[in-house]
């Protein structure tokens, strides 16, 4: 009995095809919103941490209660901007001091925790070279034994069947026609 199935096989470039199409369709379904034009921090001073921080730019001072551009020449805002204890960048509720000691603190861990790693990798690869090299050199010894004994069992055979015909002699060097 003979199936009738058919299997269709599609050429790569037709998936392609569908691939490109289908991501045609996806981009051109999502046409991109113009964004909102960022109002100067200055403006939103004397508002609330929330407000100001809706810009990613800007930086909210507790103390002052102004929103200021972030000072982004310098890494991290000077005391005469805004102490770094009443910054706040990003989140109100997280000041800018502690944010950077936890910051500096999990890359200082993850920077042992790295070279900890690094080196229990070194250790047991030079561990585990040694238990090779052991094993190695026990291997090396059984098979020189087992070849000595097995040079000492062949050589008593030889000298078992020169015994036996007559061919032993003390002088190994000696010929054998001397007798």
């Amino acid at each position: 009995m003979q199936s009738s199935a058919r299997v269709t096989m599609y050429s790569p470039s037709a998936f392609v095809f569908v691939l490109i199409s289908c991501g045609i369709i996806t981009v051109t379904a999502q046409t991109p919103t113009p964004a909102p034009a960022d109002t100067p921090c200055a403006l939103k001073s004397n508002t609330t941490c929330d407000e100001c921080l809706q810009n990613v730019t800007c930086l909210w001072c507790i103390t002052t209660k102004k929103c200021i551009e972030y000072p982004v020449k310098s890494i991290l805002p000077s005391n005469s901007v805004c102490p770094l204890n009443d910054a706040r960048w990003g989140l109100c509720w997280l000041n800018f001091q502690i944010l950077i000691i936890t910051v500096s603190v999990l890359a200082g861990i993850i920077i042992i925790a790295i070279l900890v790693c690094c080196f229990c990798c070194c250790k047991c690869e030079k561990i585990g070279r040694k238990r090779e090299d052991m094993q190695m050199e026990r291997q090396t010894r059984l098979r020189k034994d087992r070849q000595k004994a097995r040079r000492s069992e062949m050589q008593m055979r030889h000298d078992e069947i020169r015994h036996k015909y007559g061919m032993s002699k003390d002088n190994p060097y000696a010929r054998m026609d001397d007798h």
